[in-house]
């Protein structure tokens, strides 16, 4: 058992990983002298074989933001993942990569990513670790032919050099891609975000924590609308996901006539890993596969991961290709039963708790306000959106 340590690191006015979180390996938690849990998060997870230290958090930080590992030069981690718009690339539905190129998915924050289990929407990443490989080759993202150029700049800056030898007490050929991507993992760790109006309304009592409508917003969260089943709430903490993947209509209607001749053409092709991670943001129809492109399973037609929903009214638009632009519209797409057009048919591979929920106007603005209330206060915008949730 380790603790990840006594000390803190602030960023955009939020106490992170160390002196503000519990951590855990495997299944049991240490607190740190003085530190406590974001309120409604659990002990941050991280793996034995990378322990957490201010000095790795650092160099990670400099890796997530340096362009020059793209074959451009101008694309970064951070390119995607801005820490001004909770990490993600808001307004932008998919994200672009070198040269303006755009893939098929939209970018999901990195805030809170730590308590994922699965990385990418479609879950072909076991790790953080994992995740932070495959960006750099893929040639709609930064665009490098391989890891070489990372590798080069890593093993002859003067400061990356003396921080890699510091962390991990490696220098020239011994610095490998492993110890990149364990720093970039280290760094993403602390991007915890937790203390949301709900939280000290649910979990410290605070009455006037939420609005009216916002009270009325998270009973219909729970019952009638049904939105808990997959956005989990529990006694002590709420990730707002539940990990798993779901057909919900979004992307695979519009191709669920060609979804036998794709599936069956993948499934001959056998590709790797590497090339489902290129296949998927290259041609929008693999992409509409979901995690059956990773799984091979029948049963993961059309499905993506359940994303948290915490900061989610500051990372517009939504669903894995970005083609709901408002909560409202992602409401209405559930309340018509998993078709954004309550004429379309259903696809055939919805996953079985899609069901229209009858919800009525009123009460589709009283949802959106609820999930207004799961911004925290580094993200929250200098001026109150105007919604149900202010009456």
């Amino acid at each position: 058992m380790k603790k990840c340590g006594g000390y803190s690191v602030g960023f955009l006015g939020v106490t992170l990983l160390f002196g503000g979180l519990l951590c855990v390996t495997g299944t049991a938690a240490e607190t740190p002298p003085g530190s406590t849990v974001p309120l409604g998060l659990p002990p941050v997870p991280f793996p034995e074989t990378n322990p957490q230290t201010p000095e790795k958090i650092g160099l990670g930080e400099k890796l997530f933001n340096d362009v020059r590992f793209s074959s451009t030069g101008v694309i970064s981690c951070a390119t995607c993942h801005l820490a001004a718009k909770a990490f993600t690339d808001s307004p932008l539905s998919v994200s672009e990569g070198i040269n303006k190129l755009t893939g098929t998915r939209n970018a999901p924050t990195v805030v809170n990513a730590a308590y994922m289990k699965l990385l990418f929407w479609d879950g072909r990443s076991p790790s953080l670790e994992d995740q932070a490989l495959h960006p750099f080759v893929n040639p709609v993202e930064m665009g490098l032919a391989d890891h070489e150029p990372i590798l080069k700049i890593v093993r002859s800056d003067p400061e990356y050099t003396r921080a890699f030898k510091n962390v991990f007490g490696k220098e020239g050929e011994g610095i490998t891609m492993n110890e990149v991507t364990m720093a970039i993992a280290s760094f993403e760790r602390t991007q915890i975000s937790g203390d949301s109006p709900f939280d000290r309304w649910y979990f410290a009592g605070e009455k006037d924590a939420l609005t009216e409508a916002q009270q009325r917003g998270f009973d219909l969260f729970v019952n009638k609308g049904r939105c808990v089943s997959c956005h989990t709430i529990e006694q002590t903490q709420a990730l707002f996901t539940d990990n798993r993947f779901h057909n919900v209509g979004v992307g695979i209607n519009a191709i669920q006539n060609d979804v036998p001749q794709l599936a069956g053409e993948f499934l001959k092709a056998q590709a790797t890993m590497a090339e489902v991670d290129v296949k998927v943001l290259t041609d929008k129809r693999t992409s509409e596969l979901g995690r059956f492109a990773v799984s091979r399973g029948l049963d993961d037609l059309g499905s993506f991961k359940t994303p948290t929903l915490r900061n989610v009214a500051e990372t517009a638009p939504y669903m894995h290709d970005g083609s709901l632009k408002t909560l409202k519209d992602v409401i209405v797409h559930y309340n018509n039963g998993g078709v954004t057009n309550a004429a379309d048919p259903v696809n055939d591979f919805l996953s079985g708790g899609i069901r229209p929920l009858n919800l009525t106007d009123t009460e589709v603005d009283e949802l959106v306000a609820f999930m207004d209330a799961l911004t925290s206060p580094a993200f929250a915008p200098a001026t109150p959106r105007q919604t149900a949730s202010s009456k």
